[in-house]
């Protein structure tokens, strides 16, 4: 069943505005809550509505995309989570940068 999950939730089947839950980030993932728990707080990824309690969460493809990223530097790199938080949020500014710069070549 989880592996199911999982390749449901890393397919081409999940679209930009579907919604998943913690549980399902946790098996798409591969961790355990307390990990994504510890993402939330370290601001690498981010509930759709904070306010719920956390097994009440639901998350976006970004986050879940986010999510694997974020493991993934800590298992290969061994990467503690604020440094992973920052190698995150500095790729965005590289992918902002790139479009940035495509826009004025285009524009």
């Amino acid at each position: 069943m989880a592996q199911d999950i999982f390749d449901l939730l890393t397919g081409e089947l999940v679209e930009r505005e579907q919604r998943i839950t913690l549980a399902e980030l946790c098996a798409c993932c591969r961790q355990p809550a307390e990990r994504m728990i510890a993402y939330v707080e370290h601001g690498i990824i981010e509930p759709v509505d904070p306010g719920r309690t956390t097994s009440r969460w639901e998350f976006s493809r970004e986050d879940m995309l986010r999510a694997q990223a974020a493991a993934r530097l800590q298992a290969d790199l061994g990467i503690n989570l604020a440094g992973a938080a920052l190698a995150l949020e500095l790729l965005d500014e590289v992918k902002a940068l790139r479009r940035l710069v495509n826009a004025m070549q285009h524009g």
